[in-house]
């Protein structure tokens, strides 16, 4: 039998269509002889909660939230599902020459519900408008590990916006500003923390690395 209490990772942005969500109403929550006891693990509250995944709607998300915390509270579900979060993290974009800060979902079509499975509790979330199943193995709903809510809510409580660009290494960019303005060259390195990027530009007929903002660079 599969171990419930083994965890499915949260993806990484660029692997989350990958998940396959828990999505049959007419089946059961618990198969066999697994119990609510079986899929708590050993880091969590005593009282048994456990963060799950929960997949819904892209674009839906802040809507499916307030969906479900109206659902908790009306049907007095608050000693049951403590926490919905939509993960979101501020993004530095440059449109236009112009630094923006914006919010952007950290897993499009993805919640965390902090909860007790049971029964009960699944069903409330599970017939929330707009959510589409739960992440797990097969038809049972799987809990993140401690590690993973750990690294999630440490991305998410992170101070300093993410610098989001449109070029990687590789890319061929020309310089807008600055002492090398009008060069063209080749993305060598990012630096996300400075806002600096690396590129080579040939000069006098030598590859060159030379650093310059990310406002003073764009696509060729």
């Amino acid at each position: 039998m599969t171990d419930p209490t083994r965890s499915t990772p949260i993806p990484e942005d660029d692997e989350i269509e990958e998940l396959a969500p828990f999505d049959d109403d007419d089946a059961p929550l618990y198969q066999g002889e697994a119990t609510p006891d079986e899929v708590s693990a050993s880091q969590e509250p005593s009282d048994g909660r456990q963060w799950y995944v929960v997949h819904c709607y892209s674009g839906m998300e802040a809507r499916v939230k307030r969906n479900l915390e109206y659902r908790i509270e009306s049907m007095n579900m608050e000693n049951r599902i403590f926490s919905v979060v939509v993960p979101t993290e501020e993004q530095i974009e440059l449109r236009d020459g112009e630094r923006r800060v914006v919010e952007r979902r950290v897993f499009p079509g993805y919640i965390l519900v902090q909860m007790i499975l049971d029964d009960e509790s699944w069903s409330v979330v599970r017939n929330t408008p707009g959510v589409t199943g739960f992440v797990g193995i097969g038809n049972r709903p799987t809990p993140l590990s401690q590690a993973e809510v750990d690294r999630i809510m440490s991305r998410l409580e992170t101070s300093q916006p993410r610098v989001q660009v449109d070029f990687r290494p590789g890319d061929k960019v020309r310089i807008t500003e600055g002492a090398f303005a009008d060069f063209h060259g080749t993305v060598e390195d990012i630096d996300l923390e400075r806002g600096k990027v690396r590129i080579l530009v040939s000069i006098f007929g030598r590859e060159t690395p030379v650093e310059v903002d990310f406002l003073q660079v764009e696509k060729s």
